[in-house]
């Protein structure tokens, strides 16, 4: 027979107690306030040993307000940061290129200064040399440009009648200049040009403006840089330990050799490229040779993977005025000095300054103008440069075993040569017999 179990309330000291002889106490109708058995054992009704109450009526535990409440500052905290760096990427860019501007005119500034001057003074002494060269060549790029313009404007008319004349001869038509510029006068399509040329107009002012503004920004900042160098270095270096103070000036020094040392190879390349230029357009007698030298010189040396064709397609156009010819030689002229200064002229130039290889320029060059445009592509080399002379000493290098395979050609007398090797190919050709088969069409004896 099975137990059976009923409700028996407890007094204060433990002992079960009932209303009636043979009833147990309910707190309800119906609903027992306790269990008790016909056998004399109680099952357990507390919670287990070292347990906690579970159920409806449990408290939440105290340390999860606090970490609600860091969790969703986190949140909140990356959130700013992220709208904060987004709206300050162009002053973050700024920054960096008055940076690097400030790493490469260190070396002058500081051999100034060696020299009793004040080091706010030098510093404004290179801004002005710097100023002064970049406006005159602005300057005189800007009336080369402005020529060409009233030229191609001034003879229209003339290449407007040579078009119509080759088309009245070649398709049979009745084409007249005055009937043409009566039609686009007319056309709804000039209308609307002129139109979205007013508008255009504002922009390219409010461009202009900004553009300005930040040349603005970054000079002011690479003055600030340049000039207070010193300052700044003791700034950082105060809040570091002194082990960490040797490898932060050690970097910067680093930064402001590679810097340097690029922007004096650079413009020294710059200077050949401009005066062998200089030779070919004199001798073809292409105007403005002078000023088409320096644009050819300095584009092709400072804007990195493109410039040199950049650089030449202003030469080849104005030669192209003079005779076609005269654009096909300065074409592969072009070509030619560019094959010699890669695998000649830059790699002694640059061996002691940049010693970078190319195919890492190259991938450099492309990974700045990924990640920060036109001015990844200007800074990419000497970052890159600056980088792996930094690095270079934290890396140990061993002698290099002297090993054929290490200079990647064979001495001579070793291995089969080339007639042996011949022997060799022509007897593992299809269908060619094993030697212990008499060869092919024989067979054994």
């Amino acid at each position: 027979m099975g137990e059976t179990w009923f409700v028996a309330p407890t007094d204060e000291t433990g002992q079960a107690s009932t209303d009636e002889p043979g009833r147990a106490a309910t707190d309800e109708p119906g609903q027992a306030a306790g269990y008790s058995s016909t056998s004399g054992t109680t099952p357990p009704t507390g919670p287990p040993a070292g347990g906690t109450a579970a159920g409806p009526n449990g408290r939440m535990p105290r340390w999860l307000p606090r970490a609600m409440v860091l969790a969703l500052a986190l949140v909140a905290a990356f959130q700013l940061g992220s709208w904060a760096f987004h709206q300050l990427t162009s002053l973050l860019i700024n920054i960096l290129i008055a940076f690097f501007l400030a790493l490469a005119i260190e070396p002058a500034v500081s051999w100034m200064a060696s020299r009793g001057i004040r080091r706010g003074l030098a510093t404004f002494v290179v801004f002005i040399g710097v100023i002064i060269v970049g406006a005159g060549f602005v300057t005189l790029l800007g009336s080369i440009l402005a020529d060409q313009i009233i030229k191609l404007i001034e003879g229209f008319p003339e290449y407007l009648d040579s078009v119509i004349h080759w088309i009245n001869t070649h398709f049979n038509t009745d084409l007249k200049r005055v009937d043409i510029q009566e039609g686009l006068l007319r056309s709804d399509w000039l209308r609307n040009y002129v139109q979205n040329s007013a508008t255009g107009v504002l922009d390219v002012s409010a461009q202009v403006i900004g553009g300005l503004f930040q040349l603005l920004t970054i000079a002011l900042f690479s003055f600030y840089f340049a000039a207070d160098g010193p300052r700044l270095r003791r700034a950082i270096c105060s809040v570091l330990p002194p082990a960490r103070q040797a490898e932060v000036l050690r970097a910067w020094e680093i930064a402001v050799n590679k810097t340097g040392g690029y922007i004096y190879s650079r413009g020294l390349m710059a200077l050949i490229s401009g005066v062998a230029h200089f030779v070919l357009l004199q001798a073809l007698d292409v105007p403005y040779a002078p000023v088409l030298a320096v644009w050819v010189g300095l584009v092709s040396q400072f804007i990195p993977t493109i410039g040199t064709y950049l650089a030449g397609a202003l030469p080849m156009l104005i030669a192209f005025t003079v005779d076609p010819w005269y654009a096909l030689w300065v074409l592969m002229f072009v070509v030619v000095y560019q094959q010699f200064e890669n695998y000649v002229l830059q790699p002694k130039l640059t061996s002691k300054t940049v010693d970078i290889h190319p195919a890492v320029a190259f991938g450099s060059v492309i990974a700045g103008t990924a990640l920060l445009g036109a001015v990844g592509a200007l800074i990419a080399i000497p970052a890159v440069a600056t980088l792996q002379a930094f690095l270079g000493a934290y890396v140990k290098r061993y002698d290099v075993t002297d090993d054929p395979r290490v200079h990647g050609h064979r001495r001579r007398g070793e291995g089969p040569g080339p007639i042996t090797r011949a022997r060799q190919l022509w007897a593992r050709r299809p269908g060619a017999g094993k030697p212990e088969d008499g060869g092919p069409g024989q067979g054994k004896a």
